[in-house]
C-alpha cells in the first residue's frame, strides 16, 4: 500500500482521533488511580495494574478504530459503514469527550501534586518511626531480643531534641505485616522509617537495618552489625549516631552522652531486662506480674540497673492503682523502685516518670511535684509518650480539662496506634458530660485494644444507656480474664445503674471478698453504692479506703459522685485527698 494512502486511510477511519482520545482518557484513568489508591490506603499494585491495562489497551483500541466505525445505524466492520449515506455534518460529540477528559485529567494531575506536596509538607522531616525489628534467628523464643532492641533504639533515638520518634505501642502495630511505607508513614505521621532484621545465634548477633524515606521507600541509609553478644549494647549509639547524620542533625553534647551511656554492662541484666518489657507491654495483671519477675532477676545480675528499677516502679504503680494488689503496698514499692532508679541516674527520664508517678497516681497527692518530675521527663527525653500520658492524668485529677486534653494529643501524636492513650482521650468530654463524644472516642479506642481496662471507662456506657451491650461485652471478656476483680466492679455499676439491686450486692460481696483487710477494692465498692444511691454506704467506704491508703485512681469531677458530691463528707474526703503529703519528698 502507498504511504500516503495508508495515512489517508487512518485519517479516514478515525484512528489518529481515537488515539488522541484514547491517551488523553487513559491518562486520565492513571491521574484517578494515583490519586485515589493513596488516599483509601490500597495496595500500589492496583495503580500498577490500572497503567499495565492502559498499556494494553491501546493497541487494541487502534485496531477496534481501523476494523469498525460509528454510525447512525451503531457500530458496523468499515467496509459496510462506507456504503451507508453520509451526513452532510459529522458528529463531532467525541471533540467534546477529549475536550472534557483533558480538563479532568490537567485538574486530576495538579491536584495530585498538590495533595501529594501538602502531604510530604505536613509530615515533618525530622520524624521516625522504628519498626520492629524482624527475628531471624528461626527461634521464636528469641522474639523478646528483637522486640527489645526495637525498644531500646526507641528509646535512644527519643532523647533527640530535634527528632520526632513515634512510640512502641503504635510502631509494634506493625509487627509482622506487609504494609507498604507509604501507608505506614500516613498512619503514624512520620517522613522516615528504620526498618531491619536480628539474627542471634550462639553467641554471635548480626543486625542489619535501613533508613527508607516514608513516602516512596526509597532507601537514605543502610548497615550491617556482626558482633559478639557481649557488644551489642554499643551497637544502639553507632546506629542513632548515624541515624543523625544522615537526617542532618545537630546533636548538644548532652544527647551525645546520653547515646553513650550504656544503662548496663551485664549481658544477662539486659536480656531479663528486655523480656520484662515485652511482658509489661500485655498491659494485663497475669503479664505486668511476670515483668516483674524478670525485673527483679535483671537487678540480682546487676544492682545498678536504673532502668530496671524504674520499670518495677512503673509495674507496681499498675498493679497498686487497679487494686490488683493493695494500693499501700503499690504505693510503697513504686516510690522504693523509683527512688533507686533516681539515685543511680538522675539525667534517666523514665526515672522521673515512675517518681511523678507516685505523687499524682496514689492518693493523697502532690500534683506539684508531680507534675514536675513529668515535665522534667519530657524535657530529657521530648518523644517518651508516656510522660504526656501520665501529666495528662494528673491535669486531669486537678480538674485543669482543656490542659489535659492538650497533653494527651501530645501524647496521642508521639503514640498515635497506643490504646491505653486513645482511651484516656475520651475521659475529659467525659467529665464535661459530653457522653456521646466520649463514647464515639471509646469504640475508637477498642479497635486498637481490649476494652474495660480502665476504672471509668464504664461510666460511660452507662450514661450512654448502653446496658445489654455492655453486660454481653463483659461476659466474653471475663473468659478472656479469669477473676479480674475491674470486671466484677463494671458489672456491678451496670447492675445498679439498671436497679437491679440484689446483682449489684453480689458484686460487692466478691469485691469485699476480694479486697480482704487491705480493702484494695473499697473505691470501686464505693461507686457500686452510690449509684444505687447509697450514700452513706458510699461515704462510709471511700473514708475506709483512704485511711487504709486504697484509693489510686479517683477523679473528683467523675459523675458518678454527683449523689453525694454536695455531702459535707465528700469534700472533706477530696480535700484530704488533695492536700499533699511530706513524703515522698524531692526526691534530690
Amino acid at each position: 500500500m502507498n504511504p500516503k494512502n495508508f495515512f489517508a486511510e487512518l485519517k479516514r477511519r478515525n484512528v489518529y482521533k481515537v488515539a488522541v482520545a484514547y491517551g488523553i482518557v487513559g491518562w486520565l484513568v492513571m491521574q484517578i488511580a494515583a490519586t485515589v489508591v493513596p488516599a483509601l490506603h490500597l495496595s500500589d499494585a492496583i495503580t500498577s495494574a490500572v497503567v499495565l491495562l492502559v498499556i494494553l489497551g491501546f493497541p487494541i483500541a487502534l485496531i477496534f478504530a481501523w476494523a469498525f466505525e460509528l454510525t447512525p445505524e451503531g457500530i458496523k466492520r468499515t467496509e459496510f459503514a462506507d456504503e451507508l449515506p453520509k451526513k452532510s455534518a459529522r458528529n463531532r460529540a467525541w471533540i467534546y469527550v477529549v475536550v472534557i477528559a483533558g480538563t479532568i485529567s490537567v485538574g486530576l494531575f495538579f491536584l495530585g501534586r498538590y495533595t501529594s506536596s501538602r502531604q510530604s509538607a505536613e509530615l515533618p522531616e525530622k520524624s521516625i518511626a522504628v519498626l520492629p525489628l524482624v527475628n531471624d534467628s528461626g527461634d521464636a523464643s528469641q522474639d523478646y531480643f528483637s522486640d527489645g532492641l526495637t525498644e531500646e533504639l526507641i528509646n535512644g533515638l527519643g532523647q533527640i531534641r530535634q527528632l520526632r520518634v513515634i512510640g512502641r505501642n503504635s510502631s509494634f502495630q506493625f509487627k509482622g505485616k506487609a504494609e507498604d511505607s507509604r501507608t505506614i508513614g500516613q498512619v503514624l505521621g512520620v517522613a522516615n522509617l528504620l526498618e531491619g532484621s536480628v539474627r542471634k545465634v550462639a553467641d554471635r548477633v548480626r543486625i542489619a537495618v535501613q533508613l527508607v524515606r516514608a513516602t516512596d521507600g526509597s532507601q537514605l541509609w543502610s548497615q550491617s552489625y556482626d558482633r559478639e553478644l557481649k557488644d551489642i549494647l554499643a551497637v544502639q549509639e553507632e546506629i542513632a549516631t548515624e541515624i543523625s547524620e544522615t537526617l542532618r542533625l545537630k546533636l548538644t553534647g548532652a544527647e551525645r552522652q546520653q547515646l553513650a551511656k550504656r544503662p548496663t554492662e551485664n549481658l544477662k541484666a539486659f536480656q531479663y531486662y528486655l523480656q520484662g518489657r515485652t511482658d509489661r507491654q500485655r498491659n494485663t495483671r497475669e503479664a505486668v506480674l511476670a515483668a516483674i519477675g524478670y525485673y527483679e532477676r535483671a537487678l540480682e545480675e546487676d544492682r545498678n540497673y536504673a532502668l530496671a528499677y524504674a520499670g518495677l516502679a512503673d509495674a507496681y504503680q499498675f498493679l497498686g492503682t487497679l487494686g490488683y494488689i493493695a494500693p499501700n503496698e503499690g504505693r510503697r514499692k513504686t516510690e522504693e523502685a523509683a527512688r533507686k532508679a533516681f539515685a543511680l541516674d538522675e539525667n534517666l527520664a523514665e526515672a522521673h516518670v515512675a517518681f511523678g508517678l507516685v505523687c499524682v497516681m496514689f492518693a493523697p497527692y502532690n500534683f506539684s511535684l508531680g507534675d514536675r518530675e513529668l515535665r522534667r521527663a519530657t524535657e530529657l527525653s521530648p518523644s517518651l509518650a508516656v510522660a504526656h500520658f501520665y501529666l495528662a492524668i494528673s491535669l486531669m485529677r486537678q480538674g485543669r480539662l482543656d490542659e489535659s486534653l492538650e497533653e494527651l494529643l501530645k501524647a496521642r501524636e508521639l503514640d498515635p496506634l497506643s490504646s491505653a492513650i486513645a482511651r484516656q482521650v475520651a475521659m475529659p468530654y467525659y467529665l464535661k458530660r459530653d457522653y456521646a463524644r466520649a463514647l464515639d472516642l471509646l469504640r475508637q479506642a477498642n479497635e486498637l485494644g481490649p476494652a474495660f481496662t480502665t476504672t471509668w471507662e464504664i461510666g460511660i456506657y452507662i450514661q450512654n444507656k448502653l446496658f445489654d451491650e455492655t453486660l454481653a461485652e463483659l461476659e466474653k471478656a471475663k473468659r478472656e480474664r479469669k477473676d479480674d476483680s475491674l470486671l466484677i466492679y463494671d458489672a456491678g455499676m451496670v447492675y445498679a445503674s439498671q436497679g437491679k439491686r440484689a446483682e449489684a450486692l453480689q458484686m460487692i460481696k466478691e469485691l469485699e471478698e476480694m479486697s480482704g483487710v487491705s480493702l484494695s477494692q473499697a473505691q470501686w465498692i464505693a461507686k457500686i453504692y452510690a449509684t444505687l444511691n447509697e450514700k452513706e454506704l458510699a461515704l462510709t467506704w471511700m473514708e475506709r479506703g483512704l485511711a487504709a491508703g486504697a484509693i489510686g485512681t479517683f477523679y473528683k469531677d467523675e459523675p458518678v459522685w454527683d449523689p453525694i458530691r454536695s455531702h459535707a463528707r465528700f469534700a472533706a474526703l477530696a480535700e484530704k485527698m488533695f492536700t499533699p503529703i511530706k513524703t515522698p519528698g524531692d526526691p534530690r
